[in-house]
């Protein structure tokens, strides 16, 4: 069975971007990338499944500049068979990435698509949802847990009062949430191999898809500055701070 894992190279979930004040946008030209880490999550799902013997080969695949290669490699690192790059400059919403993706998949007929439930930074959380809209496949969502049998898997996804599980037929795309696993530390030496592996490059160009925007993002603005907590002396003074902000009457 084949899997295909989207990784985005997206900001580092360390750093903290800047809103340039003339352009009002988040500023993340200069700003340090790494792997999402939901699509590391997905990635290591996929390498336990494939250590299990149930997937015979993973595809790792990242859409982007060239800086992209290194999320590919760390993919490698980890345990991908093959990566593949994407490659464009352009900045792509969650539709055109899931057309690109879409290309991709019918191209190489994977059982199991994964992606991350969303990307941090952006922060849409609908790739994946257009994606299985767009090959007609089903999808399970936020999940915490997977059974993969040979024609169908089961997805234990969180839901708002809990969990939820699901039985979908093969192929299918699945996005991963934090609890379903915790990746594995990558050794020096596996880094090391990664860099002498092979990256097929396709351009966006050559896949024909629409990469046109569908929304305009007009301005970006920090949240406002919340007031510091405070410290009360008893119990009284804590009902009659609350009751001057009305949260008691």
């Amino acid at each position: 069975m084949k899997a295909l894992v989207a990784i985005k190279h997206a900001v580092d979930y360390n750093v903290k971007p800047n809103i340039d004040p003339v352009t009002g946008q988040v500023d993340i030209a200069q700003v340090k990338k790494a792997v999402n880490p939901f699509d590391e999550i997905s990635l290591e799902e996929t390498v336990r499944l494939k250590e299990q013997g149930k997937v015979s080969e993973i595809i790792a695949v990242s859409i982007g500049g060239d800086d992209a290669k290194d999320s590919l490699r760390h993919a490698y690192a980890m345990g991908a068979d093959r990566a593949l790059l994407i490659a464009t400059n352009a900045e792509l919403q969650p539709l055109a990435v899931a057309k690109l993706l879409k290309a991709i998949v019918e191209r190489e007929q994977p059982q199991l698509i994964f992606l991350g439930k969303q990307a941090v930074g952006e922060d849409y959380g609908q790739t994946g949802q257009i994606l299985a809209a767009l090959l007609g496949v089903g999808i399970g969502t936020f999940a915490s847990g997977l059974q993969l049998e040979t024609e169908h898997i089961d997805v234990i996804r969180e839901i708002e009062k809990g969990t939820q599980t699901i039985r979908l037929t093969l192929p299918a795309v699945i996005t991963t949430d934090l609890r379903l696993n915790e990746p594995r530390f990558i050794k020096l030496p596996n880094l090391m191999m990664a860099k002498k592996k092979v990256i097929e490059i396709i351009s966006a160009h050559e896949l024909g898809v629409d990469l046109a925007p569908r929304f305009t993002v007009l301005n970006a603005s920090e949240p406002a500055n919340k007031p510091g907590a405070v410290q009360v002396g008893n119990v009284q003074e804590l009902v009659e701070k609350l009751r001057r902000a009305e949260v008691l009457v």
